[in-house]
């Protein structure tokens, strides 16, 4: 298999990720956002502190609408890449440091869920915010998703970071 033909597999990968998971997100935010709240209730505390802390489950519109679009970019390129336009590989050099910049500071808060809120509220002024336990709070929001949709997050995780500077190398040869 020839190296753009890779970074063309590796991009459209990326790209179903940005179909997949905003639309899980979508349909089952509100009944995450629902389990997270009744679980920080049931650890003594009001539910707009999640808010306070930018502690969000429901997906909003703008946040669909972004991911969609990134999922439409991706299978461009790698729709071009894939039948050998040096369009696509142009374009790619431009799109993929943003992809693993940006993409992979963003899904870096997904992967790592329980750290940030934790030490969301650890920074929190209210002393009595420290003692959330974030891990049953992840857990309780996680509930409404399909067991495979963590699986799928890490995967794209890998697929912006490191698959995103293999796209770059594979391009470079």
């Amino acid at each position: 298999m020839n190296p753009t033909t890779l970074a063309a597999i590796l991009q459209l990968l990326l790209a179903a990720t940005f179909f997949v998971i905003p639309t899980i997100a979508w349909t089952r935010g509100g009944a995450s956002q629902d389990a997270a709240e009744a679980e920080i209730s049931r650890q003594g505390h009001s539910p707009s502190v999640l808010a306070q802390h930018g502690i969000a489950f429901r997906e909003k519109p703008w946040e669909l609408a972004l991911a969609l679009t990134i999922g439409v970019a991706l299978t461009a390129l790698g729709v071009l890449n894939l039948t050998g336009n040096p369009t696509g590989r142009l374009l790619s050099w431009i799109a993929e440091p943003v992809v693993l910049l940006g993409v992979g500071f963003i899904t870096a808060g997904q992967v790592f869920a329980t750290a940030y809120t934790r030490a969301a509220f650890a920074r929190s002024a209210d002393s009595a915010l420290h003692t959330v336990d974030a891990a049953a709070l992840i857990a309780a929001a996680n509930t409404p998703f399909p067991a495979w949709l963590r699986p799928l997050v890490l995967t794209r995780f890998a697929l912006a970071t490191a698959g995103s500077a293999a796209v770059l190398l594979l391009l470079w040869l």
